[in-house]
């Protein structure tokens, strides 16, 4: 195996005992937190596998309850974040499931605000406080939580170049991309990860590309 940097061998600075079980579920966390864009009001978070076997153990409740309150791995009121979330006025369900995942520390988290919008996100924690998120709103996808940009937008010819061509102009190397779509000339999402910082002003140009409807911004 290879490791691309020493962070790969001796995983990420964080509070508990395993870097899958809790580094993972709280990078998982905060990237649905990101994604929600906002605190939610309640919580439905659905275990299963090795997660669901283990994460009141290994701290996995903890550690995702602290990612959605938007705290780092290594914050030191993650041993907290139930109390915390509870004192902030976030409902936390947990629910044990028992169908068997492709991968063993698999999550999904439904989110809502107070008007009950709701966001759907399926997470796996692969080790070393990696994590991958292989699902968002039923559209398939493949995102690290590494700096990335989503972007939804209409299934239309061109939107794609349109996007690229504005990263280009801007220097903006493109290291993972792909599209996702329900249905032919639907709704569409484009999943872009970065090696560069994505400022405000291109968030802005990309947002107002014709048929994009949605561009939402994540850093590592």
């Amino acid at each position: 195996m290879k490791y691309r940097s020493a962070f790969d061998i001796i995983g990420p600075v964080m509070i508990g005992p395993s870097s899958s079980h809790t580094a993972g579920a709280a990078r998982i966390g905060r990237v649905a937190r990101t994604l929600f864009e906002k605190q939610p009001k309640k919580a439905l978070i659905s275990l299963y596998g090795s997660f669901a076997k283990t994460y009141k153990g290994h701290g996995t409740d903890l550690a995702l309850v602290a990612g959605l309150l938007d705290f780092d791995t290594f914050d030191e009121r993650i041993p907290n974040s139930l109390e915390i979330a509870k004192q902030l006025g976030m409902e936390v369900i947990f629910q044990e499931e028992t169908a068997v995942p492709e991968h063993p520390n698999t999550v999904k988290i439904n989110l809502f605000d107070e008007y009950d919008h709701e966001l759907e996100l399926i997470g796996i924690s692969i080790g070393g406080g990696s994590i991958e998120i292989t699902e968002l709103n039923s559209f398939k996808l493949k995102l690290s939580g590494e700096r990335a940009i989503l972007v939804l937008h209409n299934d239309r010819f061109g939107i794609i170049s349109s996007v690229t061509s504005v990263l280009s102009k801007h220097k903006i190397n493109i290291g993972h991309m792909e599209v996702s779509r329900k249905e032919k000339g639907n709704t569409a999402l484009m999943v872009i990860e970065v090696d560069e910082k994505i400022e405000d002003h291109v968030i802005e140009e990309i947002t107002g590309l014709e048929n994009v409807t949605r561009v939402i911004r994540m850093v590592n």
